[in-house]
């Protein structure tokens, strides 16, 4: 594997790393989530759009992947970035040099109750890696996608609605990388998220407790209550009609002619202060054209009874059974055994007699403690 020319030979530490790439990314997984799983969820619950991505988007380095940059704006499970990673796979055809593995927040992969419905690992079969500064420069060696992450880090997710759209402290990192490395940085605009789970706030101390458990945050809100009397709403959102914005391309490294390791971080501050200044403002046009219809109602309700055979699995109290189901396809897929995802209005109760603890998502208060169990057994945290 060949690094850039500008940095060879791979540094010794990074060579020792490069175990990230491949020790639980499954790309059949990734797959086979987008297409049976995630594919409803986008047509018929969230109603997703990318908007410019029509475009391969290209190495304009061949040796370093593109950055893709995000904003968050929801209180709420990372729904937004988990439906950007399916569409944009398949938007590319399953072309993995055109895409972009996501670096994520690494509380995520430490338990399996941060796992979308306690399937084991779920993060990183699809692709995330740790989104820490050696598993960054790790992944900017890395010769088979582009690489996607969320510079404003958990203080992004956990801003509050008052905050939606106000872009938080960015990480220099993602600076330093594209001057490094001499690649460019593609923003995604994330228009809606927001509203996967309005009107919540956050409180600092009531985050520092959630974190000791591995909980990045804790939104509070009218839902926050619900959430010991129906454990399902933990991973809940509203249909929020997600639109996804491609900005306009940003060239780090054409801010100074100094090698990266010589700036200082003083410097390094200000150009990713810059940086955030041009996000913002191309951020608050994408708002502005695509953020007035937030739920676009009619239109959902007018798909929901469109697909009323697919009913309850188009809405978030049915998703418990429609990971389940996928958890069970794809174990009989990996065993050799036949296996197709079986979804109708009396399939509810083949699920549940498949995996019983899916009915634990819909018992106040005692639910809770089996789904607790299984999402703390051999945790990391």
């Amino acid at each position: 594997m060949s690094g850039t020319s500008d940095i060879t030979p791979i540094p010794l530490e990074i060579q020792e790393n490069q175990h990230i790439y491949y020790e639980y990314f499954d790309f059949d997984f990734s797959k086979a989530l987008a297409d049976e799983v995630l594919e409803l969820l986008e047509k018929d619950y969230f109603r997703s759009v990318l908007v410019g991505f029509d475009e391969k988007i290209v190495r304009n380095n061949p040796d370093a992947p593109i950055i893709f940059a995000g904003n968050h704006s929801g209180m709420a499970f990372p729904w937004d970035g988990i439906i950007f990673s399916s569409m944009h796979l398949k938007k590319n055809n399953y072309q993995l040099q055109y895409t972009a593995r996501p670096l994520s927040a690494p509380m995520l992969s430490k338990s399996t109750l941060m796992n979308p419905f306690l399937i084991p690992n779920l993060w990183k079969r699809v692709g995330c890696v740790d989104a820490t500064f050696r598993n960054f420069e790790t992944m900017m060696y890395y010769p088979d996608s582009h690489v996607f992450l969320y510079p404003e880090g958990v203080p992004g997710i956990g801003k509050g609605y008052n905050n939606k759209y106000k872009l938080q402290r960015m990480s220099s990192s993602f600076i330093y990388m594209s001057i490094k490395f001499k690649t460019d940085i593609i923003p995604v605009y994330t228009v809606n998220g927001e509203n996967i789970n309005p009107q919540t706030y956050s409180l600092t101390w009531l985050n520092n407790l959630s974190q000791k458990v591995g909980v990045p945050f804790v939104p509070v809100g009218f839902l926050t209550p619900l959430l010991l009397l129906q454990p399902w709403l933990f991973y809940f959102s509203f249909p929020a009609k997600l639109t996804y914005v491609r900005g306009s391309r940003i060239k780090a490294y054409e801010f100074t002619d100094q090698a990266a390791e010589s700036i200082s971080k003083e410097q390094l501050r200000a150009y990713a202060d810059e940086v955030r200044n041009q996000m913002q403002a191309e951020l608050d046009a994408a708002v502005e054209k695509y953020g007035k219809q937030p739920y676009s109602v009619k239109e959902h309700l007018r798909i929901i009874f469109q697909n009323l055979k697919l009913f309850p699995y188009t809405v978030p109290n049915g998703w418990p059974l429609l990971f389940a189901e996928f958890e069970h396809f794809w174990k009989r897929k990996k065993a050799g055994k036949p296996a197709k995802m079986r979804l109708g209005w009396f399939s509810t109760f083949r699920i549940i007699l498949q995996n019983p603890i899916v009915l634990c998502y819909f018992i106040p208060i005692v639910g809770w403690i089996p789904l607790l169990i299984k999402g703390y057994r051999n945790n990391k945290i």
